[in-house]
C-alpha cells in the first residue's frame, strides 16, 4: 500500500513535468534545456541550495498541517489563512517586543502557534523586522553564502520528527486517528471523540501558524493581508504527494521549493516565461489532487495483469 502511494506521488510529479515539457515544445523551446536550467537554478551553488531550502521551509509546515489533518480524518483547506494569521501575530511581536534573540524566537514560535488556531483581526504597518527579532542568523546565512535560509528550516525539520512520533508512537496520536476515521468505534471504545477532533484541528492550525512565522519573520519582506500565501495551497499538494506521511510531505515540499527557486533562473537563461514554472507546479497540484484516481487505475492495472497470468 505504501509503495503504491509512493508510486502515485512519483507519477503525479512525472505527469506535471511532462505537461511542462509539452508547453515548452509548443512555444518553440527545448524542454531538456529548460529543465536543466530549472534544476540548476535551485541547486547550482550553495547559495541557491540555501534559497531552495528557505523556500521549502513554510511549505514543509503547511504540508505537515494538511497531512496531520488528513491522517486524523479531517481536511484542512484553510492552511493559507492560518499561515497568514500566525505570521501576522509573529510579526506584530517581532516589531513591538524587545528581548534577547533566544527568548524572542521562543516567543515568536508560541504566538505563531496560537495565531494559527485562533481567529484574530489585527492590523500592522509596513516596517522591517530587526535582526534580533527575526529567525535569521548570520552563521547560517554565511554557511550558505548569503542565502536567505534561516532557523525556520531547523524548526520545520524538528517538527516533522515530532509529528511523526505523535502520529505513530503515542496513544494520543492513535486516539486522534481513531476519532477521525471511525467516530462510532471510537465512542464505543470509550474515547472522548470531540476532544480528539478539536485537538487535531488545533494542532493542524498551529502547524500552519508556525509556517507563517518561518515565512514572514524568516525572510519575507512584506505582508499583504488581502493576499493569501501560496505555501498554504502548496501544502495540500505536498501532503498528497507524500501520502500524508510527515517525511513524505517534507520531501515533496523540498521538491516544490526547488521548482519555485529555479523557475526564475530558467526564465533568465532561456526564452521560457516564468509562468511555465507556475504551470508545472499547478499541474503537479492537479494530479496530486486526483491521486485517488491514479491509485484506482494502478489497482485496476495490477488486477488485469494478475488475471492474464
Amino acid at each position: 500500500m505504501k509503495n503504491k502511494q509512493l508510486l502515485v506521488g512519483i507519477i503525479s510529479v512525472v505527469l506535471g513535468l511532462f505537461a511542462g515539457a509539452i508547453l515548452m515544445v509548443l512555444i518553440g523551446e527545448n524542454p531538456i534545456t529548460g529543465y536543466m536550467y530549472l534544476f540548476k537554478g535551485g541547486l547550482m551553488s550553495i547559495e541557491r541550495v540555501g534559497n531552495t531550502l528557505a523556500t521549502a521551509t513554510p511549505i514543509i509546515l503547511t504540508g505537515l498541517s494538511v497531512a496531520f489533518a488528513f491522517k486524523t480524518g479531517l481536511f484542512n483547506i484553510g492552511a493559507s489563512g492560518q499561515m497568514l494569521i500566525g505570521g501576522l501575530c509573529a510579526t506584530a511581536v517581532a516589531l513591538t517586543v524587545v528581548l534577547p534573540k533566544p527568548l524572542m524566537i521562543i516567543l515568536i514560535i508560541i504566538v505563531a502557534i496560537i495565531g494559527g488556531f485562533k481567529g484574530m483581526s489585527l492590523e500592522t504597518e509596513s516596517r522591517s523586522i530587526p535582526d534580533f527579532a527575526s529567525l535569521k542568523v548570520d552563521w547560517l546565512s554565511n554557511l550558505f553564502n548569503g542565502s536567505y535560509i534561516n532557523l525556520g528550516l531547523f524548526i520545520a525539520l524538528i517538527t516533522v520528527v515530532i509529528i511523526w512520533i505523535v502520529l505513530n508512537k503515542t496513544v494520543i496520536g492513535f486516539q486522534m486517528k481513531a476519532a477521525g476515521f471511525n467516530r462510532d468505534a471510537a465512542l464505543y471504545s470509550g474515547m472522548n471523540v470531540n476532544k480528539n477532533i478539536v485537538l487535531s484541528m488545533v494542532i493542524a492550525g498551529a502547524l500552519a501558524g508556525l509556517a507563517g512565522a518561518t515565512y514572514y519573520v524568516g525572510y519575507s519582506s512584506n505582508m499583504q493581508i488581502g493576499v493569501l500565501p501560496t505555501a498554504g495551497f502548496d501544502g495540500i499538494a505536498v501532503a498528497l504527494l507524500g501520502a500524508n506521511n510527515p517525511f513524505g510531505a517534507a520531501a515533496g515540499a523540498i521538491f516544490f521549493g526547488l521548482l519555485h527557486s529555479g523557475k526564475g533562473f530558467m526564465s533568465a537563461m532561456t526564452n521560457i516565461p516564468p509562468e511555465i514554472g507556475d504551470t508545472i507546479i499547478a499541474t503537479i497540484i492537479y494530479f496530486a489532487a486526483v491521486s485517488i484516481l491514479i491509485e484506482k487505475f494502478l489497482t485496476f492495472l495490477s488486477k488485469r495483469i494478475k488475471e492474464r497470468k
